[in-house]
């Protein structure tokens, strides 16, 4: 009696584990999706980021640009 109130108030000492053989492969597929939208998130915002750092094109080179460009030669 005692042996059955101890297992049913403790429960299982180690639980079982098990991995399905697809796990592996979902886990690769979130990193590498982690790591793509990543790239994307930096390229979206490239110029952001330069700005920041003061490396980027300031509002008067963008607009000189653009108006080469509007120019036929």
């Amino acid at each position: 009696m005692f042996y059955l109130a101890q297992v049913l108030l403790t429960g299982p000492l180690a639980p079982p584990a098990y991995l399905d053989p697809g796990s592996g492969s979902f886990l690769i597929q979130m990193l590498i999706a982690a790591v793509l939208g990543i790239a994307v998130a930096v390229r979206a915002s490239w110029g952001k980021i330069m700005k920041l750092f003061g490396k980027g094109k300031t509002d008067e080179q963008a607009d000189d640009d653009a108006d080469d460009k509007d120019t036929v030669k």
